[in-house]
């Protein structure tokens, strides 16, 4: 993978050192975020929603309802900005000021087109699936026809993106120093619980569910 060219779309400006440009670092965060966010300016301003994605290389692929305004604006070519945030743990420090979160986001930008063609929906399903719980599309069963006519998928062909990450201790004062309060780094991670089956269902969960967890992957 290369690196996004940086333009004053996709520059970070503020704490510059902390920008990432490179493909692989942009695509970890949006790949390991089970929602990010897409935003469109329509006629009457802006909207912003939160979806669940499915990449393929340089696409992006979103699904929903045929009546969905968002999905309208994408499918007829409309500019698209997608946001994908991860919040790794809380910088707490001695005074409210230099508080901070450790954190990892990415910020990219394309242009829309829809996805009609039978074969490309049904990948184009099978990613966002396979985004969201890895292995269910070979266990669950596939999209019928009719349930394909009731489905919208667009694909944003992603241009430019930037990626913003915050790591490490607090970032106290030296004058704090002895002020009398515990801090330090309150790292976050997402677990998945205990499984909950369904009415009826007398099977054991499989490895895709007892295993579940969010993290990297290649690609």
């Amino acid at each position: 993978m290369t690196a996004f060219p940086q333009t004053p779309r996709n520059r970070v400006r503020r704490i510059p050192e902390r920008a990432r440009y490179e493909k692989n670092e942009i695509y970890a965060i949006l790949d390991e975020a089970l929602v990010c966010h897409v935003g469109i300016v329509t006629e009457e301003g802006p909207l912003v929603l939160p979806m669940l994605p499915g990449r393929l290389e340089d696409t992006l692929y979103l699904h929903g309802a045929p009546a969905s305004r968002l999905l309208k604006h994408i499918s007829q070519g409309g500019e698209v900005c997608i946001t994908a945030t991860l919040v790794d743990g809380l910088v707490l420090a001695r005074s409210i000021f230099h508080h901070s979160v450790n954190y990892r986001s990415a910020v990219l930008f394309g242009k829309g087109r829809p996805v009609e063609k039978e074969d490309e929906k049904l990948r184009a399903l099978e990613v966002i699936s396979e985004h969201v719980c890895p292995g269910r599309w070979d266990e669950a069963r596939r999209p019928s026809p009719r349930e394909l006519a009731a489905t919208a998928v667009v694909a944003v062909e992603i241009e430019s993106a930037s990626a913003k990450v915050r790591s490490g201790p607090v970032n106290d004062d030296p004058a704090d120093a002895a002020w009398p309060v515990w801090a330090g780094v309150l790292p976050l991670e997402l677990h998945a619980g205990e499984p909950l089956p369904s009415e009826g269902v007398n099977l054991p969960p499989p490895p895709t569910v007892t295993s579940y967890r969010r993290g990297k992957r290649a690609g």
